[in-house]
């Protein structure tokens, strides 16, 4: 009798979790899981949102880039990097949000001459394949070949550019490009902004 006593006595004192311990445990557990959940939907966003980031940064440097390829071959003065609507007048069109169109002869982007962009190789070679003439990027058909007929084109109607330029002196002018663009399947609209600073001696 004795012995038995003894041994529910050190049964008794064993303790385990009570019902708050758990319940705090498990609302600990439930705010860790919820948090790591919102930081894969931002992920998941940031991911399907990259491809257009990538290519507003493209079309952005590509403007920038032949400006100074203008200036650098001296295919126009200084005074003609300035808005159509200044004065004297330069050669850059000041209208908002245009859509992306190809350079035209004088291989300058958001100039007058601008033209629609054509496909330049392969069997279609001189065709349009996107409507009023904007920006395409050529992936490969199934062959995985670029250049032939099973080509499929994206087109960049959902980009637009503005080029914004302030003469800071004679010999200096800001060069903003801002290129708007809505994410497909997100709908929402983001905006990529490039400020360079260019001079009259290249």
């Amino acid at each position: 009798m004795k012995k038995y006593n003894s041994i529910f006595s050190r049964s008794s004192d064993q303790s385990g979790f009570s019902l708050i311990e758990v319940m705090i445990a498990m609302a600990i557990l439930t705010i860790g899981l919820l948090a790591t959940l919102a930081l894969l939907g931002v992920a998941m966003a940031a991911t399907q949102t990259s491809q257009e980031d990538l290519i507003a940064r493209q079309v952005a440097t590509e403007t920038m880039e032949s400006i100074f390829n203008a200036r650098n071959t001296a295919q126009i003065g200084f005074a003609a990097i300035n808005s159509t609507a200044a004065s004297p007048p330069g050669i850059f069109d000041p209208t908002l949000n245009k859509p992306l169109l190809c350079a035209g002869s004088d291989g300058i982007l958001d100039t007058a001459d601008d033209a629609s962009c054509a496909i330049t190789t392969g069997p279609s070679t001189g065709t349009v394949p996107c409507a009023g003439g904007v920006e395409f990027l050529t992936d490969p058909g199934p062959d995985g070949l670029v250049g032939t007929a099973d080509d499929t084109y994206q087109c960049l109607t959902n980009f637009t550019r503005t080029v914004t330029i302030v003469p800071l002196s004679q010999t200096l002018a800001q060069v903003t490009i801002t290129i708007t663009y809505t994410v497909p399947n997100i709908g929402h609209t983001k905006t990529y902004v490039l400020e360079e600073y260019i001079s009259a001696y290249s």
